[in-house]
């Protein structure tokens, strides 16, 4: 276990009455080891995640008549963190 990640569940421990803070140790921990890769190898699943996000956008947007909103609606989901990034506030 890296220093870093000792010290975050030492903390965590010192401060357990916040079930905030639990709870993100306890999906840290659940998900470390995708995590670690990440920083490891810079490896990501984001374009599964995109897919995921469009095919949820799609369902929330049934209904629409004009599929060219449609599709516009699916792209900005998809690229809202990079649009982000491009105009910080």
């Amino acid at each position: 276990m890296s220093a870093t990640r000792h010290r975050f569940f030492a903390h965590v421990a010192n401060h357990a009455h916040l079930p905030e803070l639990v709870t993100l140790a306890e999906t840290v921990e659940q998900w470390w080891d995708g995590i670690e890769t990440h920083l490891t190898t810079g490896i990501t699943n984001a374009a599964s995640e995109g897919n995921r996000l469009i095919k949820l956008e799609a369902r929330n947007a049934f209904g629409f008549r004009d599929r060219e909103n449609q599709r516009l609606r699916s792209r900005c989901t998809t690229t809202r963190r990079s649009r982000r990034e491009a105009h910080p506030h």
